[in-house]
């Protein structure tokens, strides 16, 4: 999915609790929605395999989305000419840390 369709969902959850902004993005009904989720979700788990004090205490410090790579497909068109269909990709990364009292 293009960068530009996740990057919305992104700012939802940037600078919010792990737990909210996971709640926050079940009720979207976006594919979007459904990817940042899963990223979010192992992230979580890779705190907690390296050994994070309290997950409920985690916040969403950066939530980016670059562009990726990009395919390049050709739709024939009308009268012998042809389209360039451009197949988007995008890196999530999302950041976790601890609450600052």
């Amino acid at each position: 999915m293009s960068a530009r369709k996740i990057r919305p969902f992104a700012t939802l959850i940037r600078g919010r609790r792990a737990d909210e902004a996971m709640e926050a993005l079940r009720f979207f009904p976006n594919k979007s929605a459904r990817l940042l989720e899963q990223v979010l979700k192992s992230a979580l788990g890779n705190a907690e395999d390296r050994g994070a004090r309290d997950i409920d205490d985690l916040i969403v410090a950066e939530s980016r989305v670059d562009g990726g790579p990009m395919v390049k497909r050709i739709q024939p068109r009308a009268r012998g000419s042809a389209y360039v269909v451009r197949m988007r990709f995008s890196h999530i990364r999302i950041t976790l840390a601890d609450e600052e009292g």
